[in-house]
């Protein structure tokens, strides 16, 4: 019998529900997975609340590690037995198992485990693309990071660190700016009680920086754009205060000919060898000491505690939900 959490319509976490549901047999180029662990997400409370809209009934969950249970026809690089992880649609990762397009799948080395995988997949790969191709870090260079202590923080604190940057990062608590600086993070600024800007001007002699990585939305896109210097960077990667409506771009040419960005992961994956190419970059740079802080665990059927804990900012590091 699988499981799964389902929703039928947005909502809050209420909506989640822990439901059977009938996995059937792989069709070609699919296979079914046993699912053993599953990562938590912002996009998948995005999901959830409908700012990303999906057909309902759906399954939440972008992210899971686990077994290769069968193969459909036509799949000749995956075999039964194999351990297998994946940060891409289709959506429908909070499952005991399901069914995936080979295609989507990253095999896994024997040096990771599934916790590690499930808990590094889609946050490890948003951090390869956000500071190796949408904007390519260099060492010497100061960046601004927002969320500093959160999953993809902590990833980008080590791998900032690893290429030679300087990191600033903002946090909400001295327990979190503890945190990010033990990964790596050089200055952190508490964004509840400091001007971000005027912060990152005085670490930076007045210069600014030349990206800013903010997963945050509407209530730091001003701080942003004002922390950087002329033709900087702005990369808006996420909205977790809420999406950024009603841009100037006016505001761009004001502010020194900036530029700004909203790329997505599933861009930047979408080709197989692109998909192929981040990930062993990424276990690449794990294999260099990246470390993933995994800070908090919650059985499956327990997802909307863990999705009312993510939107209140309880967690740090990564979240997994084990079947």
């Amino acid at each position: 019998m699988a499981m799964a959490i389902r929703f039928h319509e947005p909502g809050g976490s209420d909506k989640m529900q822990w439901d059977e549901v009938t996995v059937g047999d792989p069709g070609p180029g699919e296979v079914r997975l046993k699912q053993t662990v599953c990562g938590l997400n912002f996009i998948d409370v995005y999901h959830r609340t409908g700012l990303y809209p999906l057909e309902y009934p759906s399954v939440l969950g972008m992210e899971a590690a686990g077994i290769v249970d069968a193969v459909g026809d036509g799949v000749t690089e995956l075999s039964v037995g194999d351990r297998v992880a994946y940060a891409a649609p289709p959506v429908g990762a909070y499952a005991t198992e399901r069914l995936m397009p080979w295609h989507r799948l990253i095999k896994l080395p024997d040096s990771i485990d599934d916790e590690t995988a499930a808990a590094m997949m889609l946050q490890g790969m948003t951090v390869e693309y956000l500071i190796r191709r949408t904007y390519p870090v260099q060492a010497g260079d100061t960046v601004l990071l927002h969320a500093a202590a959160g999953g993809v923080g902590l990833i980008a604190c080590q791998w900032l660190k690893q290429i030679g940057a300087t990191v600033i990062g903002t946090v909400g608590s001295e327990e979190k700016a503890a945190l990010a600086k033990a990964n790596g993070c050089d200055h952190t600024i508490l964004y509840k009680t400091e001007d971000i800007a005027a912060r990152v001007k005085e670490i930076t002699d007045g210069a600014g920086v030349p990206v800013v990585y903010d997963s945050i939305g509407a209530s730091t896109v001003e701080g942003s754009l004002n922390s950087l210097r002329p033709r900087g960077l702005f990369v808006t990667f996420g909205n977790a205060s809420g999406p950024i409506t009603d841009f100037n771009l006016g505001a761009l040419a004001q502010k020194g000919s900036l530029y700004v960005t909203r790329p997505t992961l599933m861009t930047y994956t979408a080709a197989r060898e692109d998909l192929v190419e981040s990930a062993e970059a990424l276990f690449a740079a794990q294999a260099k000491g990246l470390k993933i802080e995994i800070n908090q665990r919650y059985a499956l059927k327990d997802a909307a505690q863990a999705h009312d804990d993510l939107e209140a900012r309880r967690t740090t590091g990564s979240t997994i939900l084990i079947p």
